[in-house]
């Protein structure tokens, strides 16, 4: 097996879709010669082209606008949004035209297109560079939302998404980009509207997915020096959600926390708590509980370590599942654990 990055990965799957389909073509800001400001498409324009892998003016809406145009006549375009917060320009096209095109003529015209969002924090960028916007996407009915955490489903999954006949938002987690992992491509993972256990266990349910399933682990492995055994869940598609396997796991751990780089008010761990509580409430030990970002604007760099969850505020989390199930109104506690910070918990 060779040691691969997620950047490595999913240039690789571009590559070999656009060598399998002739109908792929890659474009965005700086993606052609450059090779896009994370080398993700790196040598892809000069091995196939500048007329399959080119740079697009500096106009997201007309990224998206354009690909639509594309897909609707035979292509598969895979189109990229530098930043996560650079795709918002791009916002009123993906949601009342690339989500809607298949309702809108009743099944006629499928839109196989692929819009690759690097997202989340974690890199010491500025503002505008660590957004994580996924709930606006999953919130859309029309859209496959999926995020990879580890190289191999970067590859698996991309690959599947470009093959996909309806649209996919493909969130990268930009942290994981450098992450190297010993890994033998091509691969084919699960399918990606599907979730997976990454760690298993049967005190408690970690859900995470994308740049936190890595923290979600380096918790579970502290939490088992702890005592308390920690499964973690990786969702890797948000929409659809698997809630197949996300209710069998709380189902047999009786506790869950969700943990996710993005502000905790309305975000997407609410919707995840919403589904467990709906289908797991006489299994649950504890109030389902949330680990997420600070509901304020992305930070600057220097504090970017204080607001994004960490190993700390995850087993916080943990520590007030354990009591809580047995806790008496008007008694307090008394553990040693529970000294840490639940800021954001």
């Amino acid at each position: 097996m060779a040691r691969t990055t997620l950047g490595q990965a999913l240039n690789l799957a571009l590559r070999d879709a656009m060598a399998a389909d002739p109908e792929v073509v890659v474009y965005g800001e700086d993606v052609g010669p450059l090779g896009g400001v994370f080398r993700v498409t790196d040598g892809l324009s000069a091995e196939f082209g500048e007329d399959r892998c080119f740079d697009s003016p500096l106009a997201e809406s007309g990224i998206a606008g354009t690909a639509v145009g594309m897909a609707m006549y035979g292509r598969r375009p895979v189109i990229e949004m530098q930043f996560d917060a650079f795709a918002y320009p791009a916002f009123q096209q993906v949601v009342s035209h690339v989500a809607k095109m298949r309702n809108r003529t009743r099944g006629r015209l499928e839109l196989p297109l692929v819009i690759r969002i690097p997202y989340g924090g974690g890199i010491g960028a500025v503002e505008h560079h660590g957004d994580s916007s996924e709930a606006y996407y999953a919130h859309t009915p029309g859209l496959r939302v999926v995020t990879p955490a580890t190289a191999a489903d970067g590859y698996s999954m991309l690959r599947e998404a470009v093959e996909s006949p309806d649209p996919v938002v493909f969130l990268e987690p930009k942290r994981r980009y450098w992450a190297g992992e010993d890994v033998e491509l091509p691969a084919r993972t699960e399918p990606m509207d599907r979730a997976v256990v990454r760690r298993e266990g049967s005190d408690l349910t970690i859900v995470a997915y994308g740049p936190t399933v890595d923290t979600a682990l380096l918790a579970a492995e502290a939490a088992a020096e702890e005592g308390r055994s920690a499964e973690v869940v990786d969702l890797r598609s948000l929409s659809p959600f698997d809630d197949e396997t996300v209710a069998a796991s709380v189902r047999r751990t009786g506790r869950a926390v969700v943990v996710h780089e993005a502000p905790g008010f309305a975000g997407f761990g609410a919707e995840v708590a919403a589904r467990v509580t709906e289908r797991c409430f006489h299994y649950l030990e504890a109030p389902v509980l949330r680990v997420c970002g600070l509901d304020i604007p992305y930070p600057p760099p220097h504090l970017e370590e204080f607001h994004l969850p960490g190993v700390d505020r995850i087993l916080s989390a943990v520590d007030r599942l354990q009591w809580e199930s047995s806790w008496v109104p008007g008694a307090a506690p008394v553990r040693a654990a529970a000294q840490r910070s639940e800021v954001g918990a």
